[in-house]
C-alpha cells in the first residue's frame, strides 16, 4: 500500500526526472531552476522586468519551467515579431490553467480570448470579430459620443463653477465609459446613474479580481498541483465566480425579458439569440456574454487614465500645445467635438494614442499562447503543445527597436506608412490579438480629443498626489496581476471655455437622446 501511495505522491509533485508537460527543448537556452517550483521563485511577482534581465544573459528567447509546466519566453520586439506574427498560424491556441479555467470559469465558460483553439472558438471569435471590425465600430460611434459626453459632463459637475484648477481622480469615469460601451454593444442597455452605482462598482471590482487571478505569477497552484489542496486562491476564485454569475445572469435575463416584450434594441447577444440560423450553442452564447463584459474593462480605462496623466506631467504643457495645434489644424474650433467621431485625421493625436499604448503597456505579459504545430527558432525545434509567453513590456521598451524607449515621444509614430505592420504590442500580436482593438483605439482617440479641447490638464497641487510617470511597472499597484492597476493619484483640470463646452455638451445630449439610457 505504501509504495502505491508514495508513487502517487511523487507523481503529484512531479519528482520523477522533474517532468513537465513538454520535455526539455534542445538547442534552446534554459534558465536553471529549483526542484518542484522551477523558476517561480526567481521570477517573483514582477515577472516582465526579471525576464528582461535574464534575456540580457541568455538571449531574447529561452525556456523556463514554472512548476510542472514548460514555457518559451520571447523578450524583444524582433523575436516576438518572428514567433507571433511569422508563425501566427501555429501560435493560435491558449493553455488551460486550473484556477482560471477549472474553478473560476466552470459556470459561465471561457472568454473567447482565453479559449483553446477549436471549432467552437472559431465560431465565437468569428462572431465577435464581425461585431468589432472597423466598419462595425464606425456604427458604434453614437454610443462613444454618449459615454464620453456623460463622463465629461460629470467631470464638469465635479469641477463646479470654479474657474481655477480642481484636482480629482477621473479613473471611475473612464471605467464607466468602457463598461457601458461593452454593455450597450453586448446587451443593448447601459448602467445609468453615477459612478457609485452598486452594479457598476460590483462588476468593476469582480473583473479586476478575476484579472489578478489570470496572472502566471499569482497562481503557483496552477503549476504545483499539490498546492491546490490548501490554496486560498481556489476560494477566492470560487467567490469571484459566484459573484460574477449573479450579474451575468441578471444582465442576460434582462435582455431576454426585453426580447419577449419586443422592447430590445440591436446588440450582439440579442442578435445572436434571435437569429434562427445561428449555429452557436447556449454555452457559446454565454462565452460571448462573458467576453463582452471582461473585454477592455481592466485595460482601456487604465490606458486612457495614464494618457491623461502624461498630460499632467513635466512635458504635459508642450504636449497639449502640439495636440491642440493638430486638432485645430484638422478640425475647426467649433467642429472638433463632433468631427472626432467621424474620422481619425489628427496625425499627432494618432501618434499620441500609439505612444500611450506603447509606453503604458497595460498588459506587460500578454496572455500565453499554445502552439498547435512545431515552431523552429534558430535551430531549436519547439514542439506543438508548447506554451509561449510574450514579454510585451520588454518588447515595447526594446532599445534596439525604439530610440530612447523610456522617453514618451509621440513623434516616433509620425510618418509611418500604412501597411507597416505591428507597431507595438499593447494589443498582442498575430492571429489571437485583441479583437476589440479598433473599438478601444476609437475610445481613446475621441476621449483624448474631447478632454483636450474641453480642459487644460495640470499637475495636482499636492506633489504627493501626482502620478508616477516612469512607466507601467513603476506605477503599478498590483505587480502580480495580469494588467496594470495604476496607483491612486489625482490630476488637475481647468475648463478652457465654459460657454463653448456647454454648447458641445448640449449637442451630444441632443444627438444621443434616442439611445437607450
Amino acid at each position: 500500500m505504501l509504495p502505491v501511495v508514495m508513487a502517487k505522491f511523487r507523481a503529484i509533485l512531479q519528482l520523477d526526472d522533474l517532468t513537465t508537460d513538454v520535455p526539455f527543448i534542445k538547442h534552446l537556452p534554459s534558465i536553471p531552476g529549483f526542484p518542484i517550483v522551477g523558476n517561480l521563485v526567481q521570477l517573483g511577482s514582477e515577472q516582465p522586468r526579471r525576464l528582461a534581465e535574464l534575456s540580457k544573459k541568455h538571449g531574447p528567447v529561452f525556456q523556463i519551467r514554472l512548476g510542472n509546466k514548460r514555457f518559451v519566453v520571447a523578450n524583444t520586439f524582433e523575436s516576438i515579431k518572428q514567433l507571433w506574427i511569422n508563425n501566427q498560424s501555429s501560435l493560435i491556441s491558449r493553455p488551460t490553467l486550473h484556477t482560471f479555467h477549472n474553478v473560476l470559469s466552470s459556470s459561465q465558460g471561457f472568454t473567447i480570448g482565453t479559449s483553446p483553439w477549436d471549432e467552437s472558438c472559431k465560431r465565437r471569435r468569428k462572431a465577435a470579430a464581425a461585431a468589432l471590425n472597423r466598419p462595425s465600430v464606425v456604427s458604434y460611434m453614437p454610443f462613444v459620443d454618449l459615454e464620453s459626453y456623460v463622463g465629461i459632463k460629470e467631470l464638469v459637475q465635479q469641477l463646479g463653477h470654479s474657474e481655477s484648477q480642481v484636482d480629482l481622480d477621473p479613473y471611475p469615469l473612464f471605467q464607466r465609459l468602457a463598461l457601458n460601451l461593452s454593455l450597450t454593444l453586448g446587451y443593448g442597455f447601459r448602467i445609468d446613474g453615477s459612478i457609485d452605482n452598486e452594479l457598476l462598482r460590483e462588476i468593476i471590482t469582480v473583473e479586476r479580481g478575476i484579472s489578478t487571478l489570470r496572472s502566471t505569477s499569482n497562481n503557483w497552484q496552477d503549476f504545483i498541483p499539490l498546492l491546490r489542496l490548501f490554496s486560498k486562491r481556489t476560494n477566492e476564485a470560487s467567490d469571484l465566480r459566484r459573484r460574477r454569475d449573479v450579474y451575468l445572469e441578471h444582465l442576460l435575463q434582462k435582455l431576454k425579458d426585453r426580447i419577449s416584450l419586443g422592447t430590445q434594441v440591436s446588440c450582439i447577444t440579442g442578435n445572436i439569440l434571435q437569429d434562427p440560423e445561428c449555429k452557436l450553442t447556449h454555452e457559446e452564447i454565454k462565452s460571448i456574454c462573458v467576453t463582452m463584459i471582461a473585454g477592455g474593462l481592466d485595460t482601456t480605462p487604465a490606458t486612457i487614465l495614464l494618457g491623461i496623466a502624461i498630460l499632467s506631467g513635466p512635458q504635459g504643457a508642450s504636449l497639449q500645445t502640439k495636440l491642440l495645434e493638430d486638432i485645430h489644424k484638422t478640425y475647426s474650433d467649433e467642429n472638433a467635438w463632433e468631427r472626432c467621431l467621424e474620422d481619425e485625421k489628427c496625425e499627432y493625436v494618432k501618434a499620441f494614442c500609439k505612444e500611450v499604448l506603447r509606453f503604458w503597456t497595460v498588459i506587460p505579459m500578454s496572455l500565453p499562447r499554445v502552439s498547435i504545430k512545431n515552431v523552429v527558432w534558430q535551430g531549436a525545434i519547439i514542439p506543438a503543445g508548447t506554451t509561449f509567453l510574450m514579454n510585451a513590456w520588454a518588447a515595447d521598451f526594446d532599445a534596439d527597436h525604439f530610440k530612447s524607449p523610456h522617453e514618451f515621444t509621440p513623434e516616433r509614430f509620425l510618418d509611418i506608412p500604412e501597411g507597416s505592420g505591428t507597431q507595438h504590442f499593447a494589443f498582442g500580436a498575430g492571429s489571437r490579438m485583441c479583437t476589440g482593438s479598433h473599438l478601444a483605439y476609437r475610445e481613446m482617440y475621441v476621449t483624448f480629443v474631447r478632454i483636450l479641447i474641453a480642459f487644460e490638464v495640470l499637475p495636482a497641487k499636492d506633489p504627493a498626489q501626482r502620478p508616477i510617470l516612469a512607466g507601467p511597472l513603476e506605477c503599478n499597484a498590483n505587480p502580480s496581476g495580469l494588467s496594470i492597476e495604476p496607483k491612486a493619484f489625482k490630476i488637475g483640470f481647468r475648463v478652457r471655455d465654459r460657454v463653448r463646452l456647454e454648447k458641445w455638451l448640449e449637442q451630444s445630449e441632443a444627438a444621443t437622446k434616442h439611445i437607450e439610457r
